[in-house]
């Protein structure tokens, strides 16, 4: 059977991991909060209303393209088109192509961040895996202008977070709704994991400061990630309404390889 994304990519080791996916989001809602067309997110209602719901409908596509066969995944692929073309039809008016880009950078660029946080570091050749897959799902979507290689997609990220970002009222009411589906104690910690995986245009922007409490527990969790305790810890991050979702997202231990020493 071929898949979309080959098993023994560094890919499905990231994404089959809660941690590392809830790290990958949670970066995620701090820059889409600063891009320029966060409006567009906006004009639907759906994440305002339920940032954490969108949260995991956006997880559940993902998973489908990072361990589905090929057909499968360019269904889901497909499908996302297709919900941001209605989108386009109802307001009107197209979603600029650099909005497009702009997501598919996040994921890129949080992927390699969270699992180098939580992980290890990757290697160049594991990074331009990385970049390979999601920018062959921008390529299926249409998206125009991908750099062709990693190398050439970084400098094109740095000049992403330089042009395509600006603190707005959606900002802050964003970080408000935030607030209201978390709770204050999660709330916090969202803060405190954001510092951890944002780059410097948009920790700035936000004004979350360079220093965390969760900085020291890192280490400590390397180490004791498969206990109990530490489980207990991730699903205690969200709502208990959540804590099913937050449970599915590890992955089957046969559907992500061996993890490199």
């Amino acid at each position: 059977m071929e898949y979309f994304v080959r098993k023994e990519s560094v890919v499905r080791t990231i994404w089959g991991k809660a941690d590392t996916v809830l790290f990958i989001f949670a970066g995620a809602a701090a820059e889409f909060a600063v891009n320029k067309a966060v409006d567009w997110l906006y004009f639907t209602g759906r994440l305002p209303a339920d940032p954490l719901g969108r949260l995991f409908s956006t997880v559940e596509y993902a998973r489908q393209i990072v361990f589905a066969e090929r057909h499968g995944a360019e269904r889901a692929i497909d499908t996302i088109a297709a919900i941001h073309a209605a989108v386009e039809a109802k307001r009107g008016q197209r979603i600029p192509a650099g909005a497009y880009r702009d997501v598919l950078y996040m994921l890129i660029d949080y992927s390699i961040r969270a699992f180098e946080l939580l992980e290890r570091r990757l290697s160049e050749a594991e990074k331009a895996e990385v970049f390979g897959v999601f920018c062959r799902v921008g390529q299926r979507m249409g998206i125009p202008d991908l750099p062709a290689t990693y190398a050439a997609w970084l400098p094109d990220r740095e000049q992403h977070l330089a042009e395509n970002l600006a603190h707005s009222p959606f900002t802050t009411n964003l970080y408000q709704q935030y607030r209201k589906h978390l709770g204050p104690l999660r709330y916090q910690l969202l803060l405190q994991g954001q510092r951890l995986v944002v780059p410097e245009p948009v920790r700035a922007l936000l004004r979350l400061g360079r220093r965390s409490w969760l900085q020291p527990v890192v280490p400590v969790y390397r180490h004791t990630q498969h206990l109990a305790f530490s489980k207990w810890v991730k699903t205690s991050l969200l709502p208990p309404t959540y804590r099913a979702q937050i449970n599915a997202l590890d992955v089957a231990p046969e559907l992500v390889r061996p993890q490199a020493a």
